[in-house]
C-alpha cells in the first residue's frame, strides 16, 4: 500500500493512500461538528484515514479526546501512523471496530459527541468501485443508517450531539433513521457550489432525546462571481500548513 502524507492544519500531517483518503464533505462536515466547547470528547465512526479527528484540532475549542472508528484494518493502520508521526497519542485515539456492534467502541454515553461521514448510495445502487474500501466508504448495507444511529445513541451522553452528512434527496430516510433511535434533528445546513446551483451536501445535527425543533440556516456557499467565498476560505484556510 502506498503512502502519502497531507497537509491537515497547524503542521500535522495525515497518511492517506489510494484507498483511504479524504475529500470536500469530510472537511465541511469536521467545521460543522466542531465542539462548541472546550473539553468534549467526541467518536469518529467510519473515520477512514482519520481526517475529521486531525481536521477537529485545528477548532476553537479543541476536544479534550477523540476516538476514531473503523472497521477496515489498513484505515486504522495508517491512523495509528499519523498518531505516531504527530505525536498525538494523548488526545487521539483510534480503535479496529464495527459501528454495529457499539459495545465493542466504548461504554454506553462515552462521548459528548458523535460524528460520522457514512455511505451515501443505497445498496445496488450507482456504479460500484473494483476497491472493496471505497466500496465499504461508499455503499449502504441494508442497515446503515439504522444502525450507525443506533450506535451513535448508545455511545452519546443525554442531549449529546450527532453530527453527520449525507445527499439531500436522502433526508427523509436520514430523519427517520434518526428519530428512530431517539436522536431528533436539531439543525440542518445545506452546501452549495453557487447561489443558483441546488445543494449537493445536507449537514445535520441531531441531539440525543432533544425535543422536536428544527433550524435551518442559510446554507454554506463556497464559490460566487470573485471565486472562493469567505465560507471557503474559513473551511479551508484552517488546514493549510505554512
Amino acid at each position: 500500500m502506498a503512502i502519502h502524507w497531507e497537509p491537515v492544519g497547524d503542521g500535522r500531517v495525515l497518511a492517506v493512500s489510494d484507498d483511504h483518503s479524504f475529500g470536500t464533505d469530510a472537511v465541511i462536515l469536521s467545521y460543522f461538528a466542531a465542539p462548541q466547547r472546550v473539553e468534549e470528547t467526541v467518536c469518529d465512526l467510519g473515520t477512514g484515514c482519520g481526517c475529521i479527528p486531525f481536521l477537529l484540532l485545528n477548532q476553537a475549542a479543541v476536544p479534550r479526546y477523540i476516538l476514531g472508528v473503523d472497521k477496515q484494518p489498513d484505515a486504522i493502520m495508517l491512523c495509528r501512523l499519523s498518531a505516531d508521526k504527530n505525536k498525538l497519542h494523548g488526545t487521539l485515539q483510534f480503535t479496529e471496530a464495527d459501528w454495529c456492534f457499539p459495545k465493542t467502541i466504548a461504554a454506553a454515553g462515552s462521548f459528548d459527541r458523535v460524528v460520522c461521514n457514512p455511505p451515501y448510495f443505497q445498496s445496488g445502487s450507482g456504479r460500484k468501485s473494483s476497491s472493496a474500501a471505497h466500496r465499504t466508504a461508499r455503499h449502504e448495507q441494508a442497515d446503515t443508517l439504522s444502525a450507525v444511529c443506533a450506535a451513535a445513541r448508545y455511545l452519546l451522553r443525554y442531549s449529546g450531539h450527532f453530527c453527520l452528512c449525507h445527499r439531500p434527496e436522502r433526508l427523509a430516510d436520514v430523519f427517520a433513521a434518526l428519530r428512530g433511535s431517539c436522536l431528533e434533528p436539531k439543525t440542518v445546513r445545506f452546501v452549495q457550489r453557487r447561489s443558483n446551483t441546488a445543494p449537493w451536501l445536507a449537514l445535520i445535527d441531531a441531539v440525543k432525546c432533544g425535543r422536536p425543533s428544527l433550524t435551518v440556516p442559510a446554507p454554506y456557499i463556497l464559490e460566487d462571481e470573485n471565486g472562493f467565498t469567505d465560507t471557503y476560505k474559513e473551511i479551508y484556510g484552517k488546514y493549510r500548513n505554512t
